[in-house]
């Protein structure tokens, strides 16, 4: 599916929840991201990111319809919101990585989402002390933060 599509979906369905949106900027990446830019933010993100976690599940599954489901991988951003949750993600796995190694022990995160523990796994990809590895399951899975060990780390 091209940008432009991604673009004009985007931007109907903003309309038809009668959304004011200055701009959607579709990037293609290492992910697809669909920048959404209004006044309308904090209806669009909602208590937690709640609306804008719905608003992209909505679109995703309309683009998965539409056009097959290797079409639906991207995400949808306002006003920069997802970026500035996922660096709080990664300010937070790193202070808890800092621990691990000066405690030389593994360290468990809270709970989160599938793209909250991938972004953590890409983070920590190339770290030699650290390896990560999620654990739980259902609403409970989180990251652990495994301190010294050399083996595969294991995605969401």
């Amino acid at each position: 599916m091209s940008q432009d599509v991604l673009q004009k979906l985007t931007e109907t369905c903003l309309q038809k929840l009668g959304v004011v949106f200055e701009s959607v900027l579709v990037t293609v990446g290492h992910r697809t991201i669909v920048a959404i830019t209004s006044a309308d933010a904090t209806l669009l993100v909602g208590p937690e990111g709640e609306h804008l976690r719905a608003l992209n599940l909505l679109l995703r599954k309309q683009v998965e319809h539409q056009h097959g489901l290797e079409s639906a991988s991207f995400l949808i951003d306002v006003n920069g919101y997802h970026e500035e949750q996922m660096e709080k993600v990664r300010q937070t796995a790193r202070m808890l990585a800092q621990r691990a190694r000066l405690f030389k022990r593994d360290v468990e995160l809270e709970p989160m989402t599938a793209y909250e523990r991938l972004v953590i796994h890409e983070l920590f990809a190339e770290d030699p002390d650290i390896k990560t590895e999620s654990a739980g399951e259902g609403k409970f899975r989180h990251i652990v933060l495994r301190y010294g060990q050399k083996s595969a780390a294991s995605h969401t």
